[in-house]
């Protein structure tokens, strides 16, 4: 079975985290999970499976984007994932939770508070950021099913993709693997890569949402539903066009610094995702938010997860990348 027609048998309401890991678990046995690795040549193969999942639940696209980003990065930093695990890829790194790496024998342990972990709870494994004795970043594997791993309930309050469960997750002399040297996380050409890979995921939330505005003027001539049609459709249609240009852009040069690409894809996504969520909501009005359970979930779920960008933040970094170039046709 294709990605595709294992989304449309299921039905687009997980109730709880639990649900989204057994989906998750699903995907995996399938065999659904083993996507092109960005850069192989088919980067766009990987940014279209990740679209369809973001487009079918934003919060199974948020485990399932985790979960195949681990294990690209595994791979690329030459590991090799246990058969059937599932993953989280926790980077987060807030003032407040700081993990610590250190040497205990042949092995190394953990100890400190992981935040915004995404699935905790559901997953096998995490993949996450620590920092050693000399304060460097080290990309760390560790099974979760351990003494000395405590999922807690803490740390997540959200509605929207609210079933993540992103919760802490505390460690104290949890044994773990080194992946990698350290620094090699943010080295790699697959960081920036990967963070298209995101965009990926903005993007098949945002077509989703707008096929209710499509269908709705397909039934009914209303000049103001389709002159917001119109307008979802040429933000939709730029956020492909840039999607499609960034895929071709990394397999061209799989082993470039991607940052810049990053950046400007991630901004012109976001800015068409925001377009749709305001002209599919002008729109139809209050109806679908009350009536269509998958909509009103997509509809709650995208601002959250769209603040995987820093908004501002992110346009300055990029205002700075660009301040001495050109633009050109």
């Amino acid at each position: 079975m294709d990605l595709q027609g294992f989304l449309h048998r299921q039905t687009p309401d997980y109730a709880d985290t639990q649900a989204l890991g057994r989906c998750l678990r699903a995907l995996v046995e399938a065999g659904l999970d083993r996507l092109p690795l960005p850069g192989s040549g088919r980067t766009l193969e990987r940014f279209q499976a990740l679209a369809a999942v973001g487009g079918h639940d934003l919060g199974l696209c948020k485990l399932y984007e985790g979960h195949t980003d681990a294990l690209a990065i595994i791979q690329q930093l030459g590991g090799s994932p246990t058969p059937g695990s599932t993953w989280g890829m926790w980077a987060a790194e807030p003032p407040q939770a700081r993990v610590k790496v250190s040497p205990q024998g042949q092995s190394i342990v953990l100890n400190g508070c992981k935040a915004w972990c995404s699935g905790a709870a559901v997953l096998s494994h995490g993949l996450l950021t620590a920092w050693d004795e000399q304060d460097r970043q080290q990309l760390v594997a560790v099974a979760l099913d351990q003494p000395g791993v405590t999922i807690t309930d803490q740390g997540w309050h959200a509605v929207g993709m609210g079933v993540t469960g992103s919760v802490d997750v505390l460690f104290d002399g949890a044994r773990a693997h080194a992946i990698g040297q350290p620094g090699d996380y943010l080295r790699r050409p697959g960081f920036w890569q990967g963070g298209v890979g995101i965009a990926a995921c903005w993007y098949g939330a945002a077509q989703s949402i707008a096929e209710r505005l499509r269908s709705h003027c397909a039934l009914r001539e209303e000049p103001h539903a389709l002159a917001h049609l119109g307008a979802v459709d040429s933000a939709l249609q730029a956020a492909a066009d840039v999607l499609r240009g960034g895929a071709r852009s990394i397999d061209a040069a799989p082993l470039d610094n991607a940052e810049l690409l990053a950046r400007r894809v991630r901004a012109a996504v976001e800015h068409s995702a925001e377009q749709v969520i305001l002209h599919v909501g002008h729109a139809l009005g209050a109806g679908p938010y009350c009536k269509d359970r998958q909509f009103a979930r997509l509809i709650a779920d995208l601002p959250v997860f769209l603040r995987q960008s820093h908004a501002e933040r992110d346009l300055a970094a990029l205002g700075r990348q660009v301040i001495n170039g050109t633009w050109s046709l």
